[in-house]
């Protein structure tokens, strides 16, 4: 049986629909940077999410294949996840600055959004096997895969909770979030290495808004730590 990341580490995948604090571990991810509006048909974003799949897939079947990957084990590529933060006047190009008016995101401007898009790894793919892997995919499906890059994230101590609607109905989720953090001792903590992050467990081209299932992680401390 395949390991599943999303049933062998529930704590991270498959938290309830009240928020918790949890701490993430160092993980390590493939990943793509874009900007602009995720629903935009034929837009970055959706390319973006073909780039991640074409190396998440290359590498995982890299079994039947000559590329033998040490310590390989079969698994299920875990969900499609996400960092959001918004451009500013003085952040047109996307660029990651220390500024909480950034990373709180406003659902009203798409448009503005910057993202890295991302797929988790396990933990015996090296940043070498993801360069075996952009060009093995790049060469079999006469692709550019060269925006994807390996990239290792450690969150640290988290709020997240499950959010169950359509991505338009977050706020509701994040206020409850925050009013759990307030009553708990904590605030945000956003910066340029940690974001707003989703984790994206329905497909939303199969999924109905209302019934899609995203888990929302924002990165926190204690007040006055």
């Amino acid at each position: 049986m395949p390991f599943d990341y999303k049933k062998e580490f529930k704590e991270f995948y498959m938290p309830k629909n009240k928020p918790e604090i949890i701490d993430v571990p160092e993980m390590n991810f493939i990943a793509v940077s874009g900007k602009g509006d995720p629903n935009e048909v034929d837009g970055d974003y959706k390319a973006a999410i073909g780039l991640l799949y074409g190396i998440a897939f290359t590498i995982k079947m890299s079994k039947k294949g000559n590329r033998k990957i040490e310590g390989y084990f079969d698994y299920v590529v875990p969900p499609l996840e996400g960092l959001w933060w918004q451009s500013t006047e003085e952040n047109s190009g996307g660029e990651h600055i220390d500024s909480k008016a950034v990373y709180e995101i406003d659902y009203g401007r798409k448009e503005d959004f910057c993202w890295i898009s991302l797929i988790r790894l396990p933990d015996f793919v090296t940043e070498e096997d993801v360069a075996w892997a952009i060009e093995e995919a790049g060469k079999k499906k006469g692709q550019d895969y060269s925006k994807v890059r390996f990239m290792t994230i450690k969150e640290g101590v988290c709020v997240q909770c499950m959010h169950i609607g359509s991505y338009d109905e977050e706020p509701a989720t994040i206020a409850m979030m925050e009013r759990f953090l307030q009553e708990n001792g904590y605030e945000n903590d956003f910066s340029g290495e940690r974001m707003h992050h989703e984790i994206y467990l329905s497909d939303a081209r199969r999924v109905a808004p209302e019934r899609r299932k995203t888990v929302i992680r924002h990165p926190i401390r204690k007040v006055g730590g």
